[in-house]
């Protein structure tokens, strides 16, 4: 089946630059890859004269290609919640690794200033700014029910230097980690819980 539009300028500078103001106005698949997707779609940019471009996706579809599963085209409603509350989790299970943003990014499949700019606009916070939040909350369990030493338990929330760690865990606790992990003793010998 040949596509109702055809690819000019204006459509392939929209794939290039994952212009969102183009989604809903046409769709282009990779002849390639046999998928097609979203304009604002962050996969990796295909070879112009493998792409193909259609009026919506049964147009698509019906042509043979099937819908992206990181832009989804068929949803309603672009999946950039879903894909930051993936991003967020993989955070979550990674805390302890040395992480930067280019290594969440690779992970993720999205050029890391896109990933920045979502996740911020999403969660309201940056993707360190959750992780950060992350490490000091498990360095709060770990300091409550462990004894290692605060060097130690920096190491397991993926914070190598302890004077960094501690200037952190100060930072959004308001107090070091030794002093936390006092409070917390004395509130477990009450039965509470330090904040």
């Amino acid at each position: 089946m040949k596509p109702s539009l055809e690819l000019n300028d204006e459509l392939w500078l929209a794939i290039v630059e994952n212009n969102e103001a183009y989604n809903g106005k046409f769709f282009y698949g990779v002849e390639t890859t046999g998928i097609f997707c979203r304009p604002s779609c962050v996969s990796r940019q295909p070879n112009r004269s493998h792409v193909k471009v259609f009026v919506s996706p049964g147009e698509a579809l019906e042509a043979g290609f099937r819908p992206c599963k990181r832009c989804e085209p068929t949803a309603a409603a672009l999946p950039e919640e879903s894909w930051v509350d993936s991003a967020a989790f993989w955070l979550e299970t990674h805390y302890a690794e040395a992480l930067t943003l280019n290594v969440l990014a690779e992970a993720m499949h999205l050029s890391p200033y896109y990933l920045q700019r979502t996740f911020k606009r999403v969660k309201g916070v940056s993707p360190t700014e959750y992780l950060q939040e992350i490490r000091i909350k498990q360095a709060k369990r770990f300091l409550a029910e462990s004894g290692g030493t605060v060097a130690d338990i920096g190491l397991a929330v993926g914070m190598r230097n302890p004077a960094y760690f501690a200037a952190v865990f100060h930072k959004q606790t308001g107090m070091t980690p030794t002093e936390y992990r006092a409070l917390a003793q004395k509130a477990k010998r009450k039965g509470d819980e330090p904040r």
